[in-house]
């Protein structure tokens, strides 16, 4: 799933290359993905592209005219075309394309999504907090209004598992289930510790695992086309998608924990005492 720093990634790139053209082409392949209907998406045909802009893991094309947004979801991707194609488009169930939209200057871009589990969301708005997603987005973490104060905060109120909370789009926006995976390894912090748990030294040491994380994963994607950007994002990881591999930091077997549709990894040493948290699936978890 694109989390941040891939989503940050496409709208720099975005913003490099799309700026100051106008759009000749906005055409939605797949209905299900569009999820609003006024302003239509023709609207955008012959808008001037002004700024691209993130919101949490939502991407915002403002135009002249209305706000193009959408989100990638877990297996969507947008697929850069200096050339766009310009063959007829056939609509298909099985197809992967859902939107394609090409510049004056003759480029584009496809919206794409893998899978037969479609949640990609395209939006056409007037205003980007129109989408209900981006209404209820809590704060960015790499805003420099984001301070260990602001996740103290957070932190202190929730007595709920401490990887739902990262993951939690109301709460904090932005991190996935990768990145948090992540995060908490650079923190030493068991996925499953409660949230309210955490003293005040161990909040600080999250609060620089979550900024020193982002930061360096943003700046590993920085200047790279989108082809590239999900690449970068796997050669960073340290645990996440690593399971069974040697973590860096102590040596230990990186361990996974299944869930119904995705899995955290861990590193026992670093974040548990050495404690395996055994299978979701079996409903045996060690705290």
């Amino acid at each position: 799933m694109p989390e941040m720093p891939e989503v940050q990634g496409l709208v720099d790139f975005l913003n490099h290359r799309i700026v100051g053209l106008s759009i000749t082409r906005a055409r939605v392949v797949s209905i299900a993905a569009l999820k609003t209907y006024d302003p239509p998406v023709e609207d955008l045909e012959e808008a001037t592209v002004v700024s691209v802009s993130r919101h949490g893991k939502f991407i915002d094309i403002a135009t002249t005219e209305a706000h193009l947004i959408f989100h990638l979801a877990k297996a969507g991707w947008l697929r850069w075309h200096e050339s766009l194609p310009t063959a007829p488009i056939k609509p298909s169930g099985r197809s992967p394309l859902a939107l394609r939209v090409g510049f004056d200057d003759a480029s584009g871009f496809d919206l794409t999504e893998a899978g037969t589990k479609k949640s990609l969301a395209i939006s056409v708005v007037r205003l980007p907090t129109d989408v209900p997603g981006i209404a209820r987005l809590g704060p960015d973490p790499l805003d420099p209004a984001f301070t260990i104060d602001v996740l103290e905060a957070i932190v202190t109120a929730r007595r709920t598992q401490i990887k739902g909370v990262l993951r939690d789009q109301s709460i904090i926006a932005g991190i996935g289930n990768a990145y948090s995976d992540e995060i908490l390894h650079a923190a030493r912090v068991s996925p499953y510790a409660l949230a309210s748990s955490l003293n005040s030294e161990e909040i600080a040491v999250l609060f620089r695992a979550i900024t020193e994380t982002l930061t360096d994963a943003s700046a590993a994607g920085a200047g790279r086309p989108p082809a590239d950007l999900k690449d970068a994002k796997r050669r960073g990881m340290q645990v996440h998608g690593r399971r069974g591999e040697v973590c860096p930091v102590c040596g230990d077997t990186v361990r996974s924990v299944f869930f119904a549709d995705n899995s955290l990894e861990y590193c026992p040493t670093c974040q548990t005492g050495g404690k395996l948290l055994a299978d979701r699936r079996l409903s045996r978890i060690l705290k």
